[in-house]
């Protein structure tokens, strides 16, 4: 019995084993880029940057290497270098073979050891963008030749990319047989810039009228004599924009009828061709029922009707926006017009489309806060010419300049510090943006500069606006320059560049240069007789009235 009781004794007199030490866990120090510390967002870097991570401990360089990944936004892999300070707890990147405006990702692993073992408590993540390519993408020429470029290239989008069938233009570049109807009304105006600029002949020009205007007469659907916003450019058959935008869409249909009268006033030849031209435009022209769209007798017009929902989307067009032109165009008709009462009421809300406040020192007439986005002063504008035109409510030019400046400034203070905004890189419209489409405009800015924007401010900015041209053209052409001329949007901060053409976008640039070189396409329009009555009767005045 003495023997157990003796091994327990020397059992309890055993040293317990020691546990094994782990080792001590390292975090981050500091982290720069290019000298520069700047949290985990780095902005405008040169294509050489180096990028310095610094630890709490000396790091295990045998492994390091092996646990920082260097990937550009796409996923792709970057070439880089590492080398090492401060007794190894530094890791120095020096990335190989950076693009210019890209995105990039640099990641640490929390398998990154130190020389004593341990491991990184939290993995460090940065993102690091490069900045413009400053160099010029094109040889320098002359503002008249950069001007006659940019007119040319955009207009290959309605002239070779026109539908086939109906000789309309597409909605984008993507969209197959839908054709956009205000998109065409500006695609016709162009078509008439280039046909007096000598880009194409006034007999092909005529062809590709005649064409259009049959399409209109004889195939397209219509509704009370207006279009649809989309048609199908073989069939003449609705495309529904929206579930209940399946018929008549008013606006689109004065852009329709602004690039018609324009065209009309054009083709002005005592020859057939161009007679017969003339009346089947007036047909179109005199079977919109204009009055019938203040649904039984409201004093406002209404944006749609549907043939299977009728007025349920009840949207009464009323400023200040881009829609002015339907109002004039509804003043304007001999067979269905609209009173003063409609304007004055639907349109100017007796007065409470008004503004009249400063911004960045310059007072707004009308409008939204910071004027809304550019195309409130283009899309109207295409053939109404502001120049000297008031009525009750503002002095047109005035808005216009107002607005395009105010516009500008913005992007010149920049309020959210985005990269790229400057006095060369600027406007804001509605444009596609890398996640969809939206209206830009200094109360709605996502980052995303329009071309489309500053170039169709010419006649109101012209300086600013051609500084804004030429950079788009030298500086950011190789990603932005295409075969309809600039691509639709592009954004610096987070570089994107579209690959989009848009009818809408893509007109304006075309007619508003020719109105600011010539005044081409507002004489047209303003010479039509039906114009002068119909904006009288509204109470403008104008020396082109």
């Amino acid at each position: 019995m003495l023997l157990p009781l003796l091994l327990l004794a020397c059992g309890k007199d055993k040293a317990a084993p020691k546990p094994t030490p782990v080792p001590a866990s390292f975090t981050l120090n500091t982290l720069k880029v290019n000298g520069v510390s700047n949290g985990y967002t780095y902005s405008a870097q040169p294509l050489k940057s180096v990028i310095k991570i610094s630890f709490s401990a000396p790091l295990n360089t045998a492994k390091a290497s092996g646990n920082v990944s260097f990937n550009a936004k796409n996923g792709s892999a970057i070439t880089f270098a590492t080398t090492y300070e401060n007794h190894d707890s530094t890791i120095v990147i020096t990335p190989s073979g950076l693009q210019p405006l890209t995105q990039y990702l640099i990641a640490v692993s929390t398998n990154l050891t130190s020389s004593g073992g341990g491991n990184l408590q939290n993995p460090v993540n940065l993102q690091l963008t490069t900045a413009i390519d400053s160099t010029d993408k094109f040889p320098q020429i002359t503002d008249d030749a950069l001007l006659d470029l940019v007119q040319k290239q955009t207009l290959k989008y309605f002239w070779d990319f026109g539908h086939p069938v109906s000789g309309l233009a597409r909605e984008r570049n993507t969209s197959g047989d839908v054709v956009t109807t205000g998109g065409s009304g500006f695609g016709i105006m162009a078509i008439v810039a280039g046909t007096s600029r000598g880009f194409i002949s006034r007999a092909d020009a005529l062809t590709r009228m005649q064409t259009i205007v049959a399409f209109l007469k004889n195939t397209a659907q219509k509704f009370h004599g207006a279009f649809p916003h989309w048609m199908n450019g073989s069939t003449g058959v609705v495309v529904p924009f929206s579930t209940q935008d399946d018929g008549a869409d008013l606006v689109e249909t004065s852009y329709l009828m602004e690039g018609l009268h324009t065209a009309r006033q054009y083709f002005n030849g005592a020859g057939t061709a161009e007679t017969n031209l003339r009346a089947d435009i007036n047909t179109l022209w005199n079977g919109v029922e204009w009055d019938w769209f203040t649904q039984g007798g409201q004093n406002a017009l209404l944006w749609h009707w549907s043939p299977d929902y009728g007025w349920s989307t009840n949207q009464q067009i009323n400023g200040w926006n881009e829609a002015l032109i339907t109002y004039v165009m509804a003043a304007s008709s001999t067979t269905h017009p609209i009173t003063k009462t409609v304007y004055d009421n639907g349109w100017a809300g007796n007065g409470q489309m008004a503004n009249g406040n400063t911004f960045y020192g310059i007072k707004l007439p009308l409008g939204p806060s910071f004027g809304g986005p550019l195309f409130f002063a283009h899309y109207s504008f295409l053939g109404i010419n502001p120049n000297g035109l008031s009525d009750n409510y503002a002095a047109y030019d005035v808005q216009n300049k107002a607005h395009a400046l105010i516009n500008y400034d913005y992007c010149v203070a920049d309020p959210k510090n985005y990269y790229g905004y400057s006095s060369q890189c600027w406007g804001l419209t509605a444009s596609d943006i890398a996640s969809g489409y939206t209206a830009s405009s200094p109360t709605n800015d996502v980052g995303v500069i329009a071309p489309t924007a500053a170039i169709s401010s010419l006649p109101y900015t012209p300086t600013q606006s051609m500084a804004a041209l030429r950079f788009f053209y030298y500086k950011l052409g190789d990603k932005l320059w295409g075969q309809y001329g600039f691509y639709d949007a592009f954004d610096l901060n987070d570089p994107w560049f579209a690959s989009s053409d848009l009818a809408i976008d893509e007109g304006p640039i075309v007619c508003m240069i020719e109105n600011y070189r010539s005044g081409l396409l507002w004489n047209l329009f303003m010479s039509c007789p039906e114009v002068k009555t119909g904006m009288k009767n509204l109470g403008f005045q104008s020396p082109n009235l």
